[in-house]
């Protein structure tokens, strides 16, 4: 969950359909601006983050929507800490399926809890269901039907199409939305368009009142030696720089890149400035940024290179990245030891964060303090 731009960045028939935790607040209870109740129609479960008290939003790739969910207060009483194995296996039981058939799309922790959801997929590929789920300290998933809950929906605009793909046959459909973030009343949205600047950063204000701002978003990818308009932002964080709110986002291969939240204008382009090469064959996967000792610091999973542990101290002097490199260039990084297979992450609590791990064995939750 991520809700302030530099300190607390905190962070997001019956199985026929979506499911998630038991305990909904009734209609008169709802959180402002969930002015629905019933069943909401996900047709997929992706990106999740956490917004007002009581609100969970869930990005739908596939129906190219997005969901702000009522979700109760959740208990404070279970020990803190995770350490558990074998949490595919737990989930997948919990919703009557092999393991195999189980696709972890994202995790976020409840703020003041020791609570993760987990939003998954029953199956693989675009006829898959969603579920989203709670894991607790003790090891208890709790998934539940949502027949009736308080809840607000809002389609975004100019998304690729539902058969579209790519030139490598992948639908593209799928990273319509690609991560979240909640600041300051307004959900923050990577993902592609069907434009032909197709990289996407939208802007929605909560409670849902009008459509989505869209700005389409070029960088320079140093390791291509290019301009690029068509990888989407994979994974973004909140960031204050010189005194003005930023967004920090990465993209595959694995350029860092700067956003100015000012410059993300409806129906404008904006060429975000690349601040970091962290090497290529990669895909940043999640990343956090927290303040620790008076110093603030970034930290990353990557599919290929590890967790990644980035100082910000001389961020502001980092200069663009604008011509060709061939490996690393700009705002360095050390690689942590023994965090191999982070799939996600976020923080848990001040002090901690909870990592999502794919081990031989399966995958796990094991919370750690932060680095």
């Amino acid at each position: 969950m991520k809700r302030s731009w530099f300190r607390g960045l905190l962070a997001g028939s019956m199985l026929a359909c979506s499911l998630i935790v038991a305990g909904m607040a009734s209609a008169a209870d709802a959180p402002a601006g969930l002015e629905k109740q019933g069943k909401p129609e996900l047709k997929s479960a992706g990106p999740l983050t956490f917004g007002p008290a009581g609100v969970l939003f869930v990005g739908d790739p596939i129906g190219a929507q997005l969901f702000a969910i009522g979700v109760p207060a959740g208990s404070t009483s279970e020990p803190a800490g995770f350490k558990l194995e074998g949490v595919d296996a737990k989930i997948a039981a919990a919703l009557g399926i092999p393991a195999s058939d189980l696709l972890i799309n994202d995790m976020a922790v409840q703020p003041g809890t020791n609570v993760a959801y987990v939003s998954v997929s029953r199956g693989k590929g675009p006829d898959a269901l969603p579920a989203i789920v709670t894991v607790n300290t003790k090891g208890e998933v709790a998934p539940v039907d949502l027949a009736s809950v308080n809840y607000a929906v809002i389609a975004i605009k100019n998304a690729p199409g539902p058969d579209q793909k790519d030139r490598r046959g992948n639908l593209v459909r799928l990273e319509s939305i690609t991560d979240l973030a909640f600041v300051e009343e307004k959900l923050y949205v990577a993902g592609l368009s069907n434009e032909e600047f197709a990289s996407t950063m939208r802007v929605i204000a909560f409670p849902f009142t009008s459509a989505d701002t869209s700005t389409a978003v070029e960088i320079y990818h140093g390791a291509h030696g290019a301009y690029e308009t068509r990888s989407p932002v994979r994974t973004f964080t909140p960031f204050m720089f010189g005194g003005e709110p930023h967004l920090l986002a990465a993209y595959t291969c694995t350029p860092l890149v700067k956003l100015p939240v000012a410059d993300l204008k409806p129906g404008t382009k904006l060429r975000g400035t690349t601040i970091a090469e962290l090497g290529n064959r990669n895909r940043p996967l999640d990343i956090v940024s927290y303040e620790k000792g008076g110093r603030t610091y970034l930290l990353m999973a990557n599919s290929a290179r590890g967790v990644m542990k980035m100082s910000t101290d001389e961020i502001e002097k980092v200069e663009g990245i604008t011509s060709k490199i061939d490996d690393k260039a700009g705002l360095g990084y050390e690689t942590l030891a023994g965090l191999e297979g982070v799939e996600h992450l976020d923080r848990l609590g001040e002090g901690d964060v909870l990592l999502l791990v794919r081990t031989t064995a399966g995958v796990k939750l094991e919370s750690i303090p932060l680095p």
